[in-house]
């Protein structure tokens, strides 16, 4: 389980946050903290692996906040969930090594993507190991690409089809073909082709090759 810590200055915004974090799977919310001071006190007594910081706090911004956690030597992850979308902002929460930006408004599908993003970051680190250049090409896509299935598709792509894909994958119990996702979530095989390769570039799912006795291997993928 990921356990998460909210910091918004809004009670009622860090309450909302809170409940879209609770929805997806594999993540809980330890505490809420509503200044900089507050999530200090908080991390000192219930360690998280991830923190969804706003950047206007009261007492100090978020990046200041980021900024005493390193000194103190307090590698937690971050994700910047803030109005603040001037690109000087933008920039200093990247050099502060924050994971992801996402700027209020947003909806849950939003924010659910990133979620998701970050979780498939976790599990691969937590694997260990030695890793080959297209391993890491993925590792630091991950983040990037976790808008795939969200409402931010490519033009002629479909919110609601990608969530059918999704759906289908993620309940999957091994990888599942084209024509069986196609079956599953009731669209065509060209369908839901189009949307696995979406999804597989983004780094969503994983592509391998099952080889029968002869002809061409078959295509199968996995939700990763």
């Amino acid at each position: 389980m990921i356990e998460v810590l909210v910091v918004d200055d809004d009670v009622h915004v860090a309450k909302i946050n809170a409940a879209y974090v609770a929805k997806v799977e594999g993540f809980r919310v330890s505490c809420l903290a509503h200044t900089a001071a507050e999530a200090l006190t908080a991390l000192e007594t219930h360690p998280v692996d991830l923190i969804l910081l706003d950047h206007y706090l009261p007492d100090k911004t978020g990046l200041q906040l980021v900024g005493d956690l390193r000194r103190r030597g307090l590698l937690t992850d971050v994700i910047m969930v803030t109005a603040a979308r001037d690109i000087a902002t933008v920039q200093a929460a990247m050099r502060h090594g924050a994971l992801q930006y996402l700027v209020k408004p947003f909806t849950f599908a939003g924010l659910r993507s990133k979620l998701e993003g970050y979780a498939a970051l976790h599990r691969t680190f937590a694997g260990g190991g030695q890793a080959e250049q297209s391993e890491v090409d993925r590792i630091f896509g991950a983040l990037g690409a976790a808008n795939a299935g969200s409402a931010e598709l490519p033009k002629g792509h479909s919110t609601a089809t990608a969530d059918r894909v999704r759906s289908v994958l993620r309940s999957a119990d091994a990888p599942l073909s084209a024509q069986d996702v196609a079956l599953h979530a009731g669209l065509s095989r060209q369908t839901a082709q189009r949307y696995l390769k979406l999804l597989e570039r983004a780094g969503r799912v994983r592509l391998t090759l099952r080889y029968g006795e002869t002809g061409r291997p078959e295509h199968r993928y996995e939700w990763v």
